[in-house]
C-alpha cells in the first residue's frame, strides 16, 4: 500500500464518500483529518500536474487542458468540505489550521501557474487555437486556462515569477488573518440588557431573539445583542435608549480598528501594497485596472462613471432624508442632532408615520418557513423544480437542512443545503457556496449547494420571523443557490457560478425581484398566528415605501464601492494610513455625516479577506443595472413567470455558468445590453 493510499484507507476525507447524494462524511471528520488530507491531497496534485507538464506528447486539448481539469481532485474535495466550515462552523483548531494551510495552497497554485513548461503547452494551444477545432464550450476553457496562466504571472520573467509567487503566499495569509481578526471581533462582543429600561422600546420578536442570544452566549433569563445584522439592525430601530444605540452602533462599526491582536489597519496597508505591486509586475497602472481587465466593466473609469452617475442623485435623496429625520426627531422634542446610530430609529417613526408600516406590524407576515416556501415556488413556476426535504441525514449542524431538487420530469438537479440561524461560530453576512460543482467532465456529477444566513433563532418552539430585508437577503442567496444548481456544462472551470465578477450578482439580484410581487405576497406572506394572508391595504403600503430610506441604503453602499475603488486604483508606496484614505474618499465624494459606510475598511470583509470583490464592490451596482433591466423584460409580457422568458433565462444565464462573455450571455437573454435608465427608476432617482 503506498503512503497516500494507507493516508486514504484511515482518513474519511481522503476515502469514498458513501454518504446520500455524495456528502461530505461530516459525522466521521475530525480536525486532525485535515492536516493529513490536505498534505496527501497536495501531494497527488503536484504528481498530477508534473505529469501533466512533463507529457512527452504535443500539447493537446484533451493531454494537457481535460488533463489539467481531471487533477486535485482530491484537493478540491478536501479544501471545500474545510473553507465552508471554516465560514460557517469554525473552532479554533479549524481556524489554527486556517492559517497554516493558507499560504501552501497559495504556493501550490503559484507552482501550477507559474509551471513554465505547463504554460508552453498551454500557450502553445492558444496560439494556434482557431484550428484545433474546440466547440464553443472548449474554446471558452482553453481561453480561461490561458489568461489564468497570463494573470498569474507565467510570461514574467523567472525573478517577477519568484515575487509573484512570495505575493500570492503573503495576501493567503493576510486575507485569512482579516478575516479571521472579524471574527474574533463579532464573536467576542455582546451587550447585555439586564433590566427593563435597557430593553425599552423593543417589540416582542426582538426581545424573544436577544433571549435566545443571551441564552446561547451563557447569560439565561437575560438578553443579548450581538453585532449580527438580524439583531443590532432591529435593535437600533426600536430602543429609545440612545445611549445604549450609540454603545452599539461603535461596536458595530469598529470591528477590526480596536487596537490589540485583532486590529486590521496594518493588515490591510500591507494588502494594498502587495496587490498594488503585483499589478504593476503584470504592467498594469493599478491594481483595479489589473482586476477590471477580467470583469464586464473592463476599467476604472467605466465602475467610476456608473457609480458617481448614481452618487448624485443618491446623496441628494439622503440628505433630503436626513432633514426629514430632523424635523420628526425636533416635532417628537427630542433636542438633538441626527447621528448615525439615530438613523435607523427615526426612519422607523417616518415609515410609520408616512407609510403606516410598523415593523412589529409587519414581521408576524414573514415567517422564515414561509419565506423558504416562496423561494422555492418561485423556483418551481420558473424552471420547474420541486424540492423535496431529507430528514435523517448527517450533515454539519443540527441547523442545517437539506433539501433534494428535482427537474420538471422528476430528475435529480443537485442537493440544497440551508443553514439559516446566526451562531458564534460562524462569520456574518450571507453567502453561497458549494461542497460539490456540477460538471460532465469525470463523469454526471451533480452540485451540492448550501445557502449560509445569520437571522435571530426564534425561542425553541416558536417560529422564526424574518424582516422584510432578511427575506430579500433569502431570496437573493437563493438567487445564487440556484445559479449552482442549474448548472449544465462540462468543465469545472466554468461551472456555475464561475463567472466575471460583476455578471455573477445578477441571477441573484434579479430572484429578488420576485419577493416583492403580489402574486407571491399574497400566498405567502402570512400571519403567524392566524394563518391569513397579508392585507391587501398592508400589501399596498409594503409595495409603496419599496424605495423609502433609498438615499440612505444607496450611499451606505456607494460609499463603501468608491472607496474600494479609491485605494485600489492609488499607488500603494509607504504605509498607508487606513483612516486617512477613508477620511479621502469620504470627503471627496461629500458624505453625509449622518450615514457612515455600509463596510467600513477594518471589516469590509468582501474585500480584504481576500481577492473575491477587492475593486469589485461595485459589481452589485453593476449587476443591477442588468437585474431591473431583465425583470422589466418579464414585466413587459403581463406574465411575470412567463415560460418563454423563463427558459430564455435559464438557458442563457443560470444554466450556462461561464460558457460564453457575460455580455453575450445577457444579450442572449435580453436582445441587448441595458443602460442605467431602469436601475434609477428602480430605485426611486428618476
Amino acid at each position: 500500500m503506498t503512503d497516500a493510499a494507507a493516508v486514504a484507507d484511515r482518513n474519511p476525507l481522503l476515502a469514498e464518500w458513501t454518504a446520500p447524494f455524495g456528502l461530505p462524511p461530516f459525522g466521521e471528520i475530525e480536525p486532525w483529518h485535515y492536516e493529513a488530507a490536505f498534505g496527501a491531497a497536495l501531494k497527488l496534485a503536484r504528481q498530477s500536474i508534473d505529469g501533466i507538464a512533463a507529457d512527452p506528447q504535443a500539447p493537446t486539448f484533451a493531454n494537457t487542458i481535460e488533463a489539467m481539469e481531471l487533477s486535485g481532485r482530491e484537493l478540491t474535495r478536501v479544501a471545500s468540505v474545510f473553507f465552508n466550515l471554516a465560514g460557517s462552523h469554525t473552532s479554533e483548531e479549524l481556524q489554527r489550521i486556517e492559517r497554516d494551510i493558507a499560504p501552501k495552497l497559495a504556493r501550490h497554485s503559484s507552482e501550477t501557474l507559474l509551471n513554465q513548461a505547463l504554460y508552453a503547452r498551454v500557450a502553445a494551444l492558444w496560439e494556434k487555437r482557431d484550428s484545433l477545432a474546440l466547440n464553443e464550450e472548449q474554446a471558452r476553457v482553453l481561453e480561461r486556462y490561458h489568461r489564468m496562466f497570463t494573470r498569474a504571472g507565467a510570461a514574467l520573467d523567472e525573478a517577477g515569477r519568484q515575487r509573484m509567487a512570495e505575493i500570492s503566499q503573503r495576501l493567503a495569509v493576510l486575507g485569512t488573518r482579516f478575516s479571521q481578526n472579524v471574527l474574533a471581533d463579532e464573536a467576542g462582543y455582546h451587550l447585555l440588557l439586564e433590566s427593563e429600561e435597557d430593553l425599552a422600546g423593543l417589540p416582542g420578536f426582538l426581545r424573544q431573539a436577544a433571549a435566545e442570544a443571551a441564552s446561547e452566549r451563557g447569560h439565561p433569563g437575560k438578553h443579548v445583542i450581538t453585532l449580527s445584522r438580524s439583531l443590532i439592525e432591529p435593535f437600533l430601530q426600536f430602543s429609545t435608549r440612545r445611549d445604549l444605540r450609540e454603545t452599539a452602533f461603535k461596536a458595530w462599526i469598529s470591528r477590526g480598528e480596536t487596537g490589540g491582536d485583532t486590529d486590521n489597519r496594518a493588515v490591510i496597508a500591507e494588502i494594498l501594497r502587495l496587490r498594488d505591486e503585483r499589478a504593476r509586475l503584470l504592467g498594469f497602472d493599478s491594481f483595479a485596472a489589473y482586476k477590471l481587465d477580467d470583469t464586464m466593466a473592463g476599467t476604472p473609469d467605466a465602475v467610476r462613471d456608473l457609480l458617481e452617475t448614481v452618487w448624485s442623485p443618491a446623496v441628494a435623496q439622503a440628505r433630503k432624508e436626513a432633514e426629514a429625520l430632523q424635523r420628526l426627531a425636533a416635532e417628537t422634542g427630542d433636542n438633538i442632532a441626527i447621528a448615525p446610530w439615530d438613523w435607523r430609529f427615526y426612519a422607523e417613526k417616518l415609515r410609520l408615520r408616512d407609510h403606516a408600516l410598523d415593523e412589529a406590524e409587519l414581521k408576524p407576515y414573514f415567517q422564515l418557513e414561509k419565506m423558504i416556501e416562496a423561494a422555492f415556488h418561485t423556483a418551481g413556476r420558473l424552471f420547474g423544480l420541486t424540492f423535496r426535504e431529507v430528514d435523517g441525514l448527517k450533515l454539519y449542524h443540527p441547523d442545517v437542512r437539506a433539501f433534494e431538487v428535482l427537474d420538471a420530469d422528476g430528475g435529480h438537479v443537485g442537493l440544497f443545503l440551508g443553514d439559516y440561524f446566526n451562531r458564534s461560530t460562524k462569520r456574518s453576512g450571507a453567502w453561497m457556496s458549494a461542497y460539490r460543482r456540477q460538471e460532465k467532465l469525470a463523469a454526471d456529477i451533480r452540485p451540492i449547494i448550501v445557502n449560509v444566513m445569520n437571522f435571530a433563532k426564534a425561542p425553541k418552539g416558536q417560529p422564526t420571523l424574518l424582516t422584510f430585508d432578511d427575506a430579500r437577503t433569502l431570496f437573493h442567496e437563493f438567487g445564487h443557490a440556484l445559479h449552482g444548481l442549474l448548472s449544465d456544462v462540462t468543465y469545472p472551470v466554468i461551472s456555475g457560478t464561475s463567472v466575471a465578477r460583476d455578471f455573477v450578482e445578477l441571477p441573484s439580484q434579479l430572484y429578488e425581484h420576485w419577493l416583492s410581487q403580489p402574486e407571491v405576497l399574497s400566498r405567502f406572506a402570512v400571519h403567524v398566528e392566524t394563518g391569513e394572508a397579508m392585507p391587501a391595504d398592508l400589501m399596498e403600503r409594503v409595495l409603496a415605501a419599496r424605495n423609502f430610506n433609498q438615499g440612505f441604503a444607496t450611499v451606505e453602499y456607494l460609499s463603501s464601492a468608491l472607496f474600494d475603488l479609491d485605494v485600489h486604483t492609488r499607488q500603494a508606496d509607504g504605509e498607508a494610513d487606513i483612516e486617512a484614505l477613508e477620511h479621502e474618499t469620504l470627503s471627496r465624494i461629500g458624505m453625509p455625516a449622518e450615514i457612515t459606510m455600509r463596510h467600513r475598511p477594518t471589516h469590509f470583509a468582501h474585500v480584504f479577506s481576500g481577492d473575491g470583490y477587492s475593486a469589485g464592490y461595485y459589481s452589485y451596482m453593476w449587476s443591477e443595472v442588468m437585474d431591473a433591466d431583465a425583470f422589466t423584460a418579464f414585466e413587459e409580457t403581463g406574465d411575470i413567470f412567463n415560460a418563454d422568458l423563463a427558459r430564455r433565462l435559464r438557458e442563457a444565464i443560470y444554466s450556462a455558468g461561464g460558457r460564453q462573455d457575460p455580455k453575450d450571455a445577457y444579450v442572449a437573454f435580453r436582445g441587448a445590453l441595458p443602460d442605467a435608465g431602469p436601475l434609477l427608476k428602480k430605485r426611486g432617482f428618476a
